[in-house]
């Protein structure tokens, strides 16, 4: 530990954000990178613990300490090493990730916690503008050919981790361009898409091969992929959104979330739409069902696309603003997070339960809604929702979105294709190594776990990588987390 007084002498200093003014106006990112002298010196804050709860807290297990260390020594070139040690996307989690954990930090039992997202994206940062990111130089191939099924984050990492081991790796991915819900999914104001093709560029030049606009299953035939791959790793994510079944849901007005911000980040590619598909927040009263990320990324785009109103409603109770006793630390809390999206304007209430849309006409007019309690069964633990008695009230809309998370995979085409088992929740089963009840087929991601995070989605990539690795080889060299 090079300062071991830097926390006392420095106070947490996260990334500065533009003004709103200015930035409602654009996709661009919201934030500003810090200076690396204001990133060393943040670095200094990290106490290099005895027992460094941010390691377990980390799905990829980063080595934080370390690279905090070497970062505020201004070794920048040794913290690149040990962050892509671990994380094959550090460019995104230090965008996009929750920091699960800056919540499990030493030092945010009496303070501020590190800014250890801040720090690996500066570590990052630093390596692509100092050219210290080059292409890995795979030195020997295995005559293995191994296809990965998504380009997400879980996809992406398995791909990048086999094609080092050597073997050759063929990314199928059926949208037009690589990059899953990275690309299609998060808006460009929270992770502009150069960011993630400067990476996918570099996978190329290691030898990793992207067919992109191919539906495998349907354009590409599953019995084929097991005839041509010696491994298959699928990593198509959980694409099946939750519905409201409620009266009116048939009205025109009414759109899923991942539809919305996919089209919305379509345009702002510079892809067309067609006019009578096109969804639009301009001049409209949006109403945001879902008080998750997604939800938050549709309020920012909604701000985006000049929404005359937007208001956001989520069915349970608000959460709390600091620690309870049923989230000690280092347990990643339920808080109450208000992003930038929130920051920029609009409502959001608490304990709200839709019960029907209203319209005129076959389209939205307006959201048909009460205030609910929850009470907790004494014996049992758990909660239960009840509707207040005489709470109603009503919220006109001419554009509401669903953004109540996902099912499960798509299970038409390729899974039904190939004939691999599901779990009880509608995922696709495996074993402990990844493996699915079809041989050679493995399964990675929120097609395996189900709806997660990006960070978790790389963990799984990366595991699966070790396991195809020693399905082929016998044994991997590669990491095993």
């Amino acid at each position: 530990m090079g300062e071991p007084r830097g926390f006392l002498k420095s106070a947490r200093q996260t990334n500065a954000y533009r003004q709103i003014c200015e930035r409602i106006k654009d996709y661009k990112e919201v934030f500003k990178l810090r200076t690396d002298k204001e990133s060393e010196e943040q670095a200094s804050r990290c106490m290099d613990c005895g027992t460094p709860f941010c390691h377990s807290a980390c799905p990829i297990g980063n080595y934080i300490p370390e690279w905090n260390d070497f970062m505020f020594r201004a070794h920048w070139k040794e913290a690149i090493e040990l962050l892509e040690a671990t994380n094959n996307l550090p460019e995104v989690t230090g965008r996009v990730c929750p920091a699960l954990c800056e919540f499990a930090c030493v030092l945010g039992l009496n303070d501020d916690a590190v800014t250890i997202r801040e720090n690996e994206l500066s570590i990052v940062e630093y390596g692509f503008k100092n050219n210290l990111i080059k292409p890995f130089r795979v030195a020997k191939r295995t005559k293995k050919k191994v296809a990965v099924i998504g380009s997400g984050p879980a996809g992406l990492s398995c791909a990048a981790q086999l094609n080092r081991a050597g073997h050759s790796v063929v990314v199928f991915e059926r949208d037009n361009l690589a990059g899953g819900i990275l690309r299609y999914g998060i808006p460009d104001f929270k992770l502009e898409k150069n960011i993630l093709d400067r990476r996918i560029d570099i996978w190329s030049r290691e030898g990793v091969v992207f067919k992109t606009g191919i539906d495998v299953g349907k354009d590409y035939p599953a019995k084929k992929l097991i005839e041509e791959f010696d491994a298959v790793c699928l990593a198509g994510g959980s694409r099946v959104p939750r519905d409201l079944k409620i009266p009116g849901r048939e009205l025109e007005g009414i759109h899923f979330a991942m539809e919305y911000l996919t089209q919305s980040n379509k345009r702002v590619s510079g892809e067309k739409i067609a006019k009578n598909a096109l969804i639009d927040a301009a001049g409209k009263k949006v109403v945001v069902i879902g008080g998750g990320d997604t939800g938050a990324d549709c309020v920012g785009t909604a701000h985006r696309q000049g929404a005359s109103c937007v208001v956001q409603i989520e069915v349970m109770p608000q959460p709390d603003t600091c620690r309870n006793q049923d989230s000690p630390w280092p347990k990643y809390p339920l808080l109450l997070k208000t992003t930038s999206s929130h920051e920029e304007g609009g409502e959001r209430h608490w304990a709200v339960l839709t019960r029907s849309f209203e319209g005129k006409t076959k389209i939205l007019k307006k959201l048909s809604c009460i205030r609910v309690e929850f009470e907790k069964d004494p014996v049992k633990g758990c909660s239960s929702m009840k509707e207040i008695s005489g709470s109603e009230f009503e919220i006109e809309a001419d554009l509401a979105i669903i953004a109540v998370g996902f099912l499960y995979p798509q299970r038409s085409g390729l899974l039904e294709g190939l004939g691999v088992e599901l779990d009880g929740r509608g995922n696709v089963g495996t074993d402990s190594n990844y493996m699915t009840s079809v041989k050679k087929v493995f399964c990675a991601g929120d097609m395996h776990r189900g709806q997660s995070l990006v960070v978790w989605a790389i963990s799984e990539g990366r595991r699966a990588a070790y396991s195809i690795d020693k399905y082929l080889m016998g044994e991997s060299n590669l990491a095993s987390i």
